[in-house]
Formats: C-alpha cells, structure tokens, sequence
C-alpha cells in the first residue's frame, strides 16, 4: 500500500487563507428560524379596540359656564372678574345643583401658569362639578 505524503522536492503546500462561512451561514439561518418563531410569541397583547382620534367643533351652549384665567392668574366667569377662588366656589355650588349641570369650559392663556389652572379645577371638584371641558386654539391647517 502506498501513501502519498507531501511533494517530494520539499516544498509545503501554499496557506488557504480565504474564510469558510458555510458554518457561518448555517449558525446564521438557526438564529433565523428562532426569531421566527420566538417574535409572535412575544408580541401577544391584550386585544383591545381602541378609540379613533376625533376633532369636532363643540356648539357652546348658553348653560355652559366659561372661566377664563389670564397670564396673571386672574379668573374671569363669563368675562366678568371673579375677586378670589372662595367666590369662585360659591358661584360653582349654585350652578352644580341644577338639573342638568352645566358643563365649566376653561380658557387658559397659553402664558399662565399650571397652579392657576390647577386651582380652578381644584375649586369645581370642590364645588362638585362633574363636567370641565378645555378650549383651546385649534392647530393652523396646511
């Protein structure tokens, strides 16, 4: 039996240096097919129909109570100044004991602060109004 050993003039055989990817690819494709299958197992969600967005132009209504606050913090019911939140209040309890109670619609400058803001929705829970709606400017088209 003969075997073959090398060249026989003594030179070695030249370096393959190029890479094999074919164990690449085959890792590549196994990391494939477990995302694949992983993915819709993880995206399950609770299903739920949610609301589609909605812009309408709401009709103001004369029961409607408007109290529009200023950037100074100054509170106005129906564009007549109102001294402090205690009178705020009081007018509120009389307006939230009619049947059907009106809704309180709040105009905020776009400079006021938040605690202003804050301090009429604290003084219509308070009051025991249940509807307080926001104007606001609607965005520019185009």
């Amino acid at each position: 039996m003969a075997m073959n050993v090398g060249p026989s003039d003594g030179e070695e055989d030249a370096l393959n240096s190029t890479i094999n990817t074919t164990p690449l690819v085959d890792v590549m494709l196994v990391l494939l097919i477990i995302f694949l299958i992983t993915i819709p197992v993880v995206t399950h969600t609770v299903p739920l129909v949610l609301p589609k967005e909605t812009n309408q132009a709401r009709q103001t209504k004369p029961e409607n109570i408007n109290i529009s606050i200023n950037r100074e913090g100054d509170i106005f019911w129906n564009q007549q100044q109102v001294p402090d939140l205690e009178s705020l209040v009081a007018k509120l309890k009389v307006e939230s004991v009619k049947t059907p109670q009106p809704e309180v619609q709040i105009r905020g400058d776009e400079n006021a602060r938040y605690e202003f803001v804050g301090k009429v929705i604290f003084a219509c829970e308070r009051a025991g109004i249940v509807k307080v709606g926001f104007i606001i400017e609607p965005p520019a088209k185009g």
